[in-house]
């Protein structure tokens, strides 16, 4: 019966590192699907990615909701369907809409299959915000919570980097160059490959055995919430700024590298921000290797306290202090900020981790909880490109260390459950 339980166990770790992978591919469709419409608008071009994380703000606690009514195999197979209906809205903004003119922006005529496009990628938000809110504590529980909970996730994790690092490289492969000719049309096979891959996820998950820990507190009226725990209230906060200082920190290195004025600057911009994305890879993999013996609390007071350090350096460091890179002098302060990835890398399953931690039957109401944090990705690097334009990119990489200040101190003190005393069984 103990090795029964343990194969099926197996078989929905491995479904949820596969789901986990999946939220990543449709996630970074965004980046290289923004670049084509940026061509024609050069104000769209983050809009699909803001589209994505706004769904999050929408979509969380009633994801959260549907955890605790319908199971996680349920929710999971729910936001399997609505992803193929994301990408379906997606790929009709290919075949139709642009000679229709929906209205005007800043004097510019913008054309419905735009809207199409933008309203395809906010139903794919809610697609990966609903499995975002399976996965996670899915693969907490399975991995028994503490220290072995927080590997589980950061195994997910490095399939969540590897799948965000394959897909513009897919793209590449499918249509080549991205120039102002591409359109939406020339993607379609890559919407197309996210259509079948949801739509054999679907089946699979349909006759996989999943646990389900909510299924027997459906009915019951809860006397608490997870807001009644200070430890996951201060996690739901270091969510929120974390996903800020992810996305903040390539994108304003990005920025700040593709304007420096000579031929190929974006080229290179772009690089290190792959950089970046890889080594967040590499971090979770270290991390998966090692979490079954250090602590969640260790490894994440260990990385924040060496981001702050590395920032500290980039922003200190005078911007003269150049290597040779790929043709051209580029400050040694870039390298110290891409270096940031392998730290931000376990911060996503680490506060989980810390944040859930005797959590209990609340632990599904949580995780939508912390779904809807996400939308700091997009709040918080807009604050900070803000910033940049006042006082400039490197400066206003003192909003970061902030944000990594607060992680530091919600790994260290912030993490600890203070409520022991409510009853979560």
């Amino acid at each position: 019966m103990n090795q029964q339980k343990q194969n099926g166990n197996l078989i929905a770790i491995i479904t949820m590192c596969f789901i986990f992978a999946m939220i990543s591919f449709v996630t970074n469709m965004a980046a290289p699907f923004g670049t084509i419409w940026g061509y024609t608008y050069p104000w769209a071009g983050m809009m699909g990615n803001m589209m994505n994380f706004a769904a999050y703000l929408f979509m969380g606690i009633p994801a959260g909701k549907m955890l605790v009514k319908y199971g996680y195999k349920k929710t999971a197979l729910i936001a399997l369907g609505v992803g193929v209906a994301g990408l379906l809205v997606q790929y009709l903004s290919s075949i139709f809409g642009a000679d229709i003119h929906a209205f005007d922006y800043q004097g510019q005529p913008v054309a419905l299959n735009l809207i199409i496009y933008l309203l395809g990628a906010f139903i794919c938000g809610f697609c990966v915000c609903m499995l975002n809110t399976v996965v996670n504590p899915m693969l907490n529980i399975l991995g028994g919570g503490g220290n072995r909970g927080n590997q589980f996730i950061q195994i997910g994790g490095s399939m969540n980097s590897l799948t965000g690092t394959l897909t513009p490289f897919l793209v590449g492969v499918l249509v080549g160059q991205l120039s102002e000719k591409t359109s939406m049309s020339n993607v379609a096979p890559l919407l197309f490959i996210g259509m079948a891959v949801f739509a054999i996820s679907f089946f699979i998950i349909s006759a996989v055995a999943i646990p389900e820990p909510q299924q027997n507190v459906k009915n019951e009226k809860f006397a608490h919430s997870p807001l009644s725990f200070r430890h996951c209230v201060l996690g739901v906060i270091a969510i929120f700024f974390y996903v800020g200082v992810e996305i903040g920190i390539p994108a304003e290195l990005n920025f700040y590298l593709s304007n420096m004025g000579f031929e190929g600057s974006a080229a290179i911009g772009g690089t290190l921000a792959a950089v970046y994305w890889f080594l967040m890879m590499i971090g979770r993999m270290l991390s998966s290797a090692i979490s079954g013996k250090v602590s969640t609390s260790t490894q994440m007071t260990i990385v924040s306290t060496t981001a702050i350090v590395l920032l500290l350096i980039a922003i200190f460091l005078p911007e003269s202090v150049a290597i040779q890179f790929e043709g051209h002098d580029i400050p040694v302060k870039c390298f110290f900020i891409a270096i940031c990835g392998i730290c931000t890398s376990i911060m996503w399953g680490g506060i989980f981790n810390l944040a859930v931690e005797g959590l209990g039957k609340y632990t599904a109401a949580a995780s939508g909880l912390f779904m809807t944090m996400v939308v700091g990705g997009g709040i918080m690097p807009l604050i900070q490109h803000a910033i940049a334009q006042k006082v400039g990119a490197i400066p206003s990489y003192w909003l970061v260390i902030a944000m990594l200040a607060y992680i530091l101190y919600y790994s260290k003190i912030g993490c600890k459950n203070v409520n022991k005393d409510i009853p979560v069984e």
